[in-house]
């Protein structure tokens, strides 16, 4: 069993929460920006860390005059915007625990939420959200408070709360210690009924100060970063709390598709995504190239950027390798640059892999994209690269303060600071998961020579074929996904003869590609899914995939469905993963037919 420990760069503070975090940077640095909001203008207009804690402080108050005790669960549901994380520090202050929803949960989950957790008041964001929650209002009857961000109940709040003393919260924010209950994240729920993750203060306040050590060039009061990705996710949030830690300036932008114009004016110095975001950005670039005449100098630039990438690693770099760079950089990649804000220096990356192509191109492209690892239960991470010694491909050494080891059977454990207390109400789910301290993550995966960790999939998603091959499906299925016309790949064949996979197009990137191929722009994705230009395009990638693997591990036959998966249908969870068993069972008819008749040698694609 191979084991890397990483000792705490902190000395731990079994007293603190996670409001010492805000108050500490108060402290530090009262008048820079440590928020920014959108003005209507497209500009962007600055709260400093003390607007910040008075406007923390003001909501807490509101909420004390409104009933909450402490210990209380809030339950929120809203797209990401400054005013999540102002309710987050706001339910702190007051003493209580929020319980995020995502805003894409249906009201049954919603309902499982607040009941299982207990919680006694409800924010939401809109109307819509409104709706859903309403709908399941009276099977939970222990919610008494309502509130609607849309229509201005933060601030009616705030004027309930102007006779609460600064003394009672004071006393209030300084009840928990370490070990107490922070928030509650609901898992995605990929199987089953979604399991509560008990994140204490300690998870976050010894994680923050451990990350920003090991990352002190990413996160620093000269750091800004645009958040898009959900703050009901760990991943999000936890960076939205290291930020106030670090005294990063954070502005918000749930809407992708105003991201780029809005990084463009806020100009962020990092980005946190998932590397879905990175093949979209590369993927639209390259089809905008195609359409303008320039796909070529463009697939050139990429070759010649992941080279010199390449080079680096290599420790030299050729001359002519130097000047190809130097002249496609001014070309191409200066102008990806300048769409993504122009300051962008790092990015962390999390969620998937984000493969080795798409990493040497950033790295090029002057974005050192920084991969991590982690989960629910950890807090969201449990190692990320270092940007003085960063691998691509690897998603790190362990954070200071955590260890983690490699059972025999390949399974990633960890235990430290970023460990979650177990599941709410949830006994047995605790014990199956922990062996003594250690967590036991379900993820396969293994060490080189220096600790950092590599990811080789998931425990119970290995298929084993009827020849008895074990089979990682992300092996497979993320070098066919970076296709731009591929929205998703899900790998079958547990106790099959062969590998097979069901495919779905991209609906945002196919029309530009129909029209870079002389096809009609407008067809419908199910029409596409039958024509032989497309089947040819997505028969490519599944070879380029096969190459990487054995002739056992290669799929043999793929079925292009006729419609995407989305979160919307059920298929994938809020951060974009692929439900498998939901998949497989709600496919199951597609999946018998690729088994038909005698196993094939070719790939072929099957559609009804």
């Amino acid at each position: 069993m191979k084991q890397f420990d990483v000792p705490a760069m902190v000395e731990a503070d079994p007293e603190a929460n996670a409001t010492d975090l805000l108050i500490d940077r108060v402290a530090a640095t009262p008048d820079r920006a440590l928020f920014a909001l959108p003005t209507a203008d497209g500009g962007w207009s600055d709260v400093t860390a003390s607007q910040f804690l008075d406007q923390v402080k003001a909501l807490a108050k509101g909420f004390v005059a409104s009933g909450i005790e402490p210990g209380d669960k809030i339950g929120l549901m809203s797209k990401t915007r400054y005013e999540w994380t102002l309710i987050d520090f706001a339910a702190w202050f007051a003493g209580a625990v929020l319980v995020p929803v995502y805003e894409t949960s249906a009201p049954s989950q919603i309902l499982w939420n607040l009941t299982d957790s207990g919680a006694v008041a409800m924010i939401t964001e809109n109307p819509d959200h409104f709706a859903r929650f309403d709908e399941i209002h009276a099977d939970a009857p222990l919610v008494r408070s309502v509130w609607q961000i849309g229509l201005g109940d933060l601030d009616k709040l705030v004027a309930a709360g102007k006779d609460v003393t600064d003394e009672e919260i004071e006393r209030r924010r300084n009840l928990a210690t370490g070990k107490d209950l922070a928030t509650l994240i609901y898992t995605s729920g990929t199987t089953g009924k979604p399991k509560g993750c008990i994140i204490t203060h300690s998870n976050f306040v010894e994680l923050s100060r451990n990350a920003q050590k090991a990352i002190p060039e990413v996160v620093n009061p000269e750091s800004t970063t645009l958040l898009f990705i959900t703050l009901a996710h760990i991943f999000a949030r936890f960076i939205s709390v290291l930020s106030v830690h670090g005294g990063v300036k954070v502005g918000h932008q749930p809407d992708t598709k105003l991201l780029l114009p809005s990084m463009g004016s806020f100009k962020p110095t990092f980005l946190l995504a998932v590397p879905r975001v990175f093949e979209k950005v590369y993927n639209s670039s390259e089809q905008k190239a195609e359409s303008g005449g320039k796909g070529k100098i463009f697939r050139k630039a990429a070759d010649v950027a992941i080279a010199h990438s390449k080079a680096l690693d290599a420790g030299h770099v050729p001359l002519g390798l130097k000047l190809q760079f130097a002249l496609f950089d001014r070309l191409v990649l200066s102008k990806i640059r300048a769409a993504l804000g122009g300051n962008v220096k790092y990015a962390v990356s999390g969620s998937a892999p984000l493969g080795l192509r798409l990493g040497h191109f950033y790295r090029s492209l002057g974005l050192t994209i920084l991969e991590g690892y982690g989960l629910t239960e950890t807090t969201a991470p449990v190692s990320v690269n270092v940007p003085s010694n960063f691998k691509i491909g690897k998603v790190g050494p362990p954070l200071p303060g955590v260890s983690v080891r490699i059972a025999e059977d390949g399974e990633i454990q960890v235990k430290g600071v970023c460990v979650f207390d177990g599941y709410w109400n949830n006994e047995e789910a605790t014990k199956e998961t922990f062996d003594g301290e250690w967590f036991k993550t379900g993820d396969i995966g293994e060490f080189d020579e220096d600790g950092y960790l590599v990811i080789t999939g998931r425990k119970k998603e290995l298929i084993v074929t009827a020849g008895g091959k074990n089979v990682a499906p992300a092996t497979l299925e993320d070098p066919i996904r970076a296709n731009p016309i591929i929205g998703q790949v899900i790998v079958v064949g547990d106790q099959k003869p062969f590998i097979s996979a069901l495919i779905t197009l991209d609906e945002e990137m196919l029309p530009v590609w129909l029209n870079n191929n002389g096809l009609d722009g407008g067809m419908s994705v199910a029409d596409a899914a039958k024509h032989p230009k497309v089947i040819a395009e997505v028969q490519s990638a599944v070879d380029a995939a096969n190459s990487r693997v054995s002739r056992a591990e290669s799929i043999r036959k793929f079925q292009i469905l006729e419609a995407d998966l989305t979160e919307a249908s059920g298929h994938l969870t809020p951060k974009l993963s692929i439900k498998r068993n939901v998949i497989l069972k709600d496919f199951s008819g597609e999946i018998e037919s690729l088994y038909e008749g005698s196993p094939t040698t070719e790939g072929v694609s099957l559609n009804h």
